[in-house]
């Protein structure tokens, strides 16, 4: 099999896992719009609660994800042993975590405004760093190519998240963001527990020499990293510190409620990375890296659009997702989505810096964009509330795209079909304009008509100019009917 279609393959088989598992996860977000009163602030403190500890997540693991699949795939390196050093830094990086958490508790909650509810920072602290302790074991099954086993584990935390919370907040009718952190905190558990056969497995050999290599090249990952969380969580750490009103928790919850729908970039560029980056990586010798390189990025760019596309064509639909009070914040979806597909892109675009070892390029991009993300959402926050957030995530998104792509042309230049891509830009441009068109000015059933019909107008220009295998297929199966 062709190495675009191990990368197909794997792509469905984490999409299980990420798109599928996080669209039941939706599930949970009208639950909570729907019970928890939005002038109540407790959905926006889960929002708040969730954006630290993404931050403190991408801390304690210390790039050494991205790390692990760079030394694994060394000549002369044993992956286990690249396993055990770097599950050595994430073990020792999370006590250290915990143990600062549970002396300071006070001080810290009072800091964060939940002088009131310690309890729901020590709580995700232990979430967090179980987090933390699953990351390289899920990284392995990557690295093994064991995509059902990834898959299974992701379903059965998210199959039994929601069961928990439809049966506290629909049969038990609990209201209360305390209950949503507790069953984080039993579910992330379960899943620790189930981790233990597969690292009793593992030979487990620290190596100092290596962890020493290790560590040089994630160190600049982990501030790569850290700027790219802060890029997608500083809006929410910063709003209430920077948001004049006094209902800045109710504020949060509606953009955090709204911008749920727009996560649906968010899973398939985590879907396409999991799938993507080991292959990467394993392939980085071969000739036509290069051109692989290049046709990967042309044919995500190609799905992320067309799913911005379906998005906006099926928001009268979609808004139903989240409760009624939350919906006046529908505005700020397509520009988040516009901000995750340059996500997506710069992904792609860091590998140039990743297989030559330059990992500090990465942070620098990163670094600028969220410099970018910060000033926008301080300077503008205060004026136009929760749209200064999603304005921000498109220039720091942006913001390192553009470095990364100026950059990397210069020191390990690809040859991205530009033209294409921009043809498949302005159409979804275009389209969109259409489709806003529509659902302001047309009945919600003529709208969902004409909407879908720019849809499957631009699947067709898809399946004509760049998938003719496949509308051959599917020619021959219409014959065949």
């Amino acid at each position: 099999m062709s190495k675009l279609g191990i990368l197909a393959k794997d792509t469905a088989i984490y999409g299980l896992s990420s798109i599928v598992g996080r669209f039941l996860n939706y599930l949970l977000v009208p639950l909570y719009t729907y019970c928890m009163p939005k002038d109540s602030g407790d959905y926006g403190v889960s929002v708040n609660m969730y954006a630290y500890t993404a931050l403190a997540l991408v801390i304690l693991t210390f790039g050494m994800e991205t790390t692990l699949f760079r030394f694994a795939n060394r000549d002369g390196e044993k992956p286990d042993t690249v396993f055990s050093t770097g599950f050595a830094v994430v073990g020792s990086l999370s006590a250290v975590f915990l143990a600062l958490i549970t002396v300071f508790l006070s001080p810290i909650s009072a800091f964060l405004g939940y002088e009131a509810h310690p309890e729901f920072l020590m709580i995700m602290a232990i979430v967090t760093v179980l987090d933390a302790l699953q990351a390289l074991p899920f990284c392995y099954l990557r690295f093994k190519k064991r995509p059902v086993r990834f898959a299974s584990l992701k379903m059965l935390f998210i199959a039994l998240n929601i069961l928990l919370n439809v049966v506290f907040f629909v049969f038990l009718q609990k209201t209360e963001v305390f209950y949503v952190f507790a069953i984080n905190l039993l579910c992330t558990g379960m899943i620790t527990f189930f981790f233990i056969p597969d690292m009793l497995k593992i030979r487990w050999q620290l190596d100092f020499s290596l962890l020493k290599r290790m560590l040089s090249y994630s160190w600049p990952l982990l501030i790569l990293g850290v700027a790219g969380i802060l890029n997608q969580t500083a809006d929410k750490i910063l709003f209430p510190l920077v948001y004049e009103g006094s209902d800045a928790k109710a504020q949060l919850g509606i953009y955090g409620a709204c911008v749920k729908i727009a996560m649906i970039m968010a899973m398939i560029t985590q879907a396409f990375r999991f799938a993507y980056e080991p292959i990467v990586f394993a392939s980085s010798k071969d000739k036509d890296s290069k051109e692989y390189y290049a046709a990967g990025m042309k044919y995500f760019i190609i799905f992320t659009l067309l799913a911005f596309i379906c998005i906006m064509a099926y928001m009268n639909i979609l808004k139903h997702v989240i409760g009624p009070e939350y919906r006046e914040g529908l505005a700020a979806v397509p520009i988040v989505m516009a901000a995750e597909i340059m996500m997506g892109v710069y992904f792609n675009l860091s590998f140039w810096y990743k297989l030559i070892d330059k990992t500090i390029w990465g942070a620098w991009f990163s670094i600028a964009g969220c410099v970018a993300l910060i000033a926008v959402n301080v300077l503008f926050i205060p004026k136009l509330g929760y749209m200064a957030c999603a304005w921000g995530g498109v220039a720091g998104y942006g913001t390192a795209m553009v470095l990364s792509y100026v950059v990397g042309q210069r020191k390990n230049p690809i040859n991205y079909p530009l033209l294409n891509i921009a043809m498949y830009v302005a159409m979804t441009a275009l389209f969109y304009v259409v489709i806003s068109w529509s659902n302001e000015n047309l009945s919600d059933i003529l709208a969902l008509v004409v909407n879908t019909g720019v849809v499957l107008m631009f699947v067709g220009h898809v399946l004509y100019h760049d998938l003719p295998s496949v509308k051959k297929k599917l020619f021959a199966l219409f014959r065949r009917a």
